[in-house]
Formats: C-alpha cells, sequence, structure tokens
C-alpha cells in the first residue's frame, strides 16, 4: 500500500488537502471520490530526496518549455489536436502513445514543442492536465481544467469531443464576424485610394486652371483646395496621418485594455453602439453561458468553473456579473437570483438558468441560451451588413458629390462671365 497526498474540492468549492493510502493512484482517485470530494491532484508521496529530484526536474522543464519560442497556437489547429485525441482515448490507446502520435503528426511550430513538453511531463509522473497547465499559450486555463475533469471521472474522450464542439462553435462564430466585415474593408480602402488619388493628382490641376482664370473662388472650392493642399503638401502630408491613424488607434486600444477600468470603460461604451453592441452583449453570453454549461456538464464544481469562466469570457462587464454570482453563490444564494440582479442579461436568460437550476439540467439550459444567442448574433451580423450598405453608399456619395461641386462650381460661374460678356 502507497501513501498517496491529494488536493480536493468540498461540495462549498473549498479546497482540501489531506493523504491517503491505496495500493494504485486510481484506487486513491476512487477513494477521494467516495470522500464527497473533487479531486484535483493526486500524487504519490516519496521521500525528501526523490521529491527535491521531482521539484528540480520539473523547474528545469518548465523554463525549457517557456523557451519553446515564441508564437501561439490557432484555434482551428486545436481543435484538430483536441478532436483527434478524443478519438484515439475512444479507441482506447494509453495517453501517452495518443500524445506521441499526435506530436509526429503536427508542423514543426508551438504546438509541436509543447506536445513533446507535455510527453515529457507524462513520463515524469504528471498528468495530462498538469502538463498541459505548464503550457498557457497552447492551453488554457478553460482547456486544462477540462481535461482535470475529464481524468477525474474517467471520462477524457466525452469532456475532450466537448472540448472541439465547444472550440469548433466559437471559431465558426468568430469566422462570421469576420467575413462580414471584410465587404465594408475592402469597400472603404478602394474609395479612400480613389479619394487620394483625387486629392493629390486631380485637385492640384484644377487649382492650376483656376489661377489662370483670375477669378474668386466659391467657398466650397476654397475649402476642397486647402483640404487638397494639406493632404498634399502638408508637413507632414495628411495622407501620412491617415494612415497613421488606425495603427495609433489600435496601439491606444491596447493600452487603454491593460487597466481593468480601461477595459470597463470600453466594454461598456461598446454594449451602448447601436447594433455593434448587441452583436459584442450578445456574442458574451453565448459564450461565457457556453463555457460555463461545458464546465459544468464536465462535472467542475460550480464556484470552480464560474470561476473559469469569468477569466475567458473576454467581456469585463459580464466579468464582473460572474463574480458577484460567484460571491453570492458561495454564500448559499442560487445562480438565478444574482444573475437576475446584476440586469445584465436578458430575463430569458435569468429564467432558463432558474428552471435548469430547479430540474438538476443547468449545463443542458446553458447550451440553449449559447444556441439561441448564436442564432440571434448571426441575425444582428447579416443586419449590420445590410445596414452598412447604403451607410458606406451614402457616405462616398456625399464625398464624391462634395468634390464635383467644388470643382464645378468656378466653371460654372466663369462660364456665365464670359457668356455675359
Amino acid at each position: 500500500m502507497a501513501i498517496f497526498k491529494y488536493e480536493a474540492l468540498n461540495a462549498a468549492g473549498q479546497e482540501v488537502k489531506d493523504e491517503v493510502e491505496a495500493p494504485s493512484k486510481e484506487d486513491a482517485v476512487s477513494k477521494v471520490r467516495a470522500l464527497g470530494y473533487f479531486p484535483t491532484k493526486v500524487v504519490e508521496k516519496a521521500d525528501r530526496k526523490q521529491m527535491a529530484a521531482t521539484k528540480a526536474g520539473a523547474s528545469a522543464k518548465q523554463r525549457k518549455a517557456a523557451g519553446t519560442g515564441l508564437g501561439w497556437v490557432a484555434t482551428k489547429q486545436l481543435t484538430t489536436f483536441t478532436r483527434q485525441l478524443s478519438t484515439l482515448q475512444d479507441a482506447g490507446l494509453p495517453i501517452l502513445r495518443s500524445i506521441r502520435i499526435l506530436e509526429q503528426q503536427q508542423k514543426p511550430g508551438m504546438l509541436r514543442a509543447c506536445l513533446k513538453q507535455v510527453t515529457e511531463d507524462i513520463e515524469g509522473g504528471a498528468t495530462l492536465s498538469e502538463a498541459m497547465a505548464r503550457h498557457p499559450k497552447a492551453f488554457n486555463r478553460l482547456y486544462s481544467n477540462m481535461v482535470a475533469a475529464g481524468e477525474a471521472g474517467g471520462v477524457l474522450d466525452v469532456i475532450l469531443q466537448r472540448l472541439a464542439d465547444f472550440l469548433e462553435k466559437a471559431q465558426r462564430l468568430r469566422r462570421k464576424v469576420i467575413g462580414a466585415m471584410i465587404y465594408p474593408a475592402v469597400v472603404i480602402s478602394i474609395a479612400g485610394g480613389i479619394v487620394t488619388f483625387i486629392m493629390v493628382k486631380v485637385v492640384p490641376k484644377f487649382q492650376t486652371i483656376f489661377k489662370d482664370f483670375e477669378a474668386q473662388l466659391p467657398g466650397l472650392t476654397v475649402a476642397l483646395i486647402n483640404i487638397s493642399s494639406w493632404f498634399a503638401n502638408g508637413t507632414p502630408p495628411g495622407w501620412v496621418y491617415i494612415l497613421l491613424s488606425p495603427i495609433l488607434l489600435v496601439a491606444m486600444y491596447k493600452v487603454i485594455r491593460k487597466s481593468k477600468m480601461g477595459r470597463q470603460i470600453l466594454d461598456s461604451v461598446t454594449l451602448k453602439i447601436p447594433v455593434v453592441g448587441q452583436i459584442a452583449g450578445k456574442s458574451s453570453v453565448a459564450r461565457f453561458t457556453r463555457t460555463l454549461g461545458t464546465l459544468v456538464a464536465a462535472g467542475v464544481p460550480i464556484l470552480e468553473a464560474v470561476n473559469i469562466t469569468r477569466e475567458t469570457t473576454g467581456n469585463e462587464i459580464y466579468a464582473s456579473m460572474l463574480q458577484k454570482v460567484h460571491d453570492a453563490i458561495r454564500e448559499g444564494d442560487t445562480f438565478a437570483n444574482p444573475l437576475r440582479a446584476s440586469r445584465s442579461v436578458d430575463p430569458i436568460v435569468v429564467n432558463m438558468v432558474d428552471v435548469g437550476e430547479e430540474t438538476g439540467e443547468l449545463d443542458k439550459m446553458l447550451m440553449k441560451v449559447a444556441d439561441n444567442y448564436d442564432e440571434e448574433v448571426d441575425t444582428l451580423v447579416a443586419s449590420l451588413v445590410s445596414l452598412l450598405e447604403p451607410i458606406m453608399v451614402v457616405a462616398l456619395g456625399g464625398i464624391v458629390g462634395f468634390i464635383v461641386v467644388a470643382l464645378f462650381l468656378p466653371l460654372v460661374t466663369l462660364i456665365q462671365s464670359v457668356m455675359q460678356q
């Protein structure tokens, strides 16, 4: 019989650390679960020398993992890996062999380097979730916690399948939003190029013609000539400001989002923008309900699940709301009551969560909310594209009309003066 040290969460979500005697690690996990705890870490107790060697080896591996290179793992690549790993686990292959097979299939890059370190950590006695948690660039906290839940419950293949579905749906929604923005971006870029050409090449030629006539120019024409002069001959030229402004805005946006108050202000303003705010809000609700539903279905304790969801929601307003929900649940309240008090979500979300708690099917209700909101986001994105088309036509028509009128007003005046003479 060996002695195993374990870390677990009790029914209230509080961490418990103790030891248990069992012939194997699987039996130790079963004993911990029989005590009513949710095990998060179970390791065999070793002597001091062995523990020191293990700790030194783990530190060296972490340093080596940190130096695997810059970059990130694409969502599509991670989704494919997750689904393949689920299939191999469902087929009954040992986890170490499965990781090695998938490592060999990966192209050189961040994911392959991380998988190599994961196999070494597993060989050193770490669990899959522990090994993955050491590589947050590839496997975020949501991913590693769901894997830990699958390991503890013996349903790793099912959890990986749910993870793959979750990643695919999140990627599909992102592709739709990005795809909807491509058309307006292309139109605006082409229109900007045409207007730049007119300002730099066409307007100065008309200015030369107007000087030859030595006539008094209308105010509209003078304004256009001044804009053209600033645009082409300013110090620096105006087109430099126009090219640099998107970069400066993005940089400013990232700087502001580094602080919690900045994120709250930006997210609050975004949610109040017509149509765009609805898309951002419903996307955030769909994201956190799907994440929370997936974690609850995987057997993660509700407090831990809410914490993970709060860190991955991507919107500071909803993150603050989930923090209040977490605190209320810890005090013995239900999920629906603090959600209703926050007034951050629609009543239908609160009602479905309330029904889910009453029937014991909270995960299913959360998934239904996510599916409904995903459909609403699709509709809103299509509406945004339809709304942008007439706005762009009116805006571009106004710009072109201003240029045409400003250029031809002096010509009309000159023609009238010539006819009078």
